[in-house]
């Protein structure tokens, strides 16, 4: 039973320091990144049907390495295009991301990463790679300094 609960407590522990927090609302995590003053990463993806979107997140943005980097270093949003019907986002929610294209997708590039400053203000671009998520992090870091 101890052996149990300590296993529980790891898995709840470990869970929450590789957790990754997508927001939805780019100007809450704007907020958020101008009091931390870390970079946003803002992605566009359909992840119900992007292929590429897909492997980024299965093969980079699922994997410790990049968790750890996005946990310490930068505010995660999503700016997701779904097609689905039971995917659907909300009329208030579609029109941010319609929104943010606009300005930042304009070409409707899928996947699309952006690294920006908490002013919104574009520090670079990438899109899916086939590399070791190190790499892609450290891609990401290039953008920073």
């Amino acid at each position: 039973m101890k052996n149990y609960v300590l296993l529980m407590l790891f898995v709840i522990v470990s869970n929450g320091v590789f957790s990754q927090n997508w927001a939805t609302n780019f100007e809450a995590a704007q907020q958020e990144a101008l009091q931390s003053k870390k970079p946003i990463i803002l992605v566009f993806a359909g992840t119900d049907w992007c292929s590429p979107c897909i492997k980024l997140d299965k093969q980079i943005f699922q994997t410790d390495t990049f968790k750890t980097y996005a946990t310490e270093n930068a505010i995660l949003v999503r700016a997701d295009f779904p097609r689905k019907k039971e995917n659907a986002l909300s009329e208030t929610l579609q029109e941010q991301n319609r929104k943010l294209a606009d300005k930042y997708n304009p070409n409707g590039f899928f996947p699309f990463v952006l690294m920006l400053n908490a002013e919104g203000v574009v520090l670079g671009e990438l899109g899916y790679e086939k590399i070791e998520p190190q790499d892609y992090v450290n891609k990401l870091q290039a953008f920073v300094k």
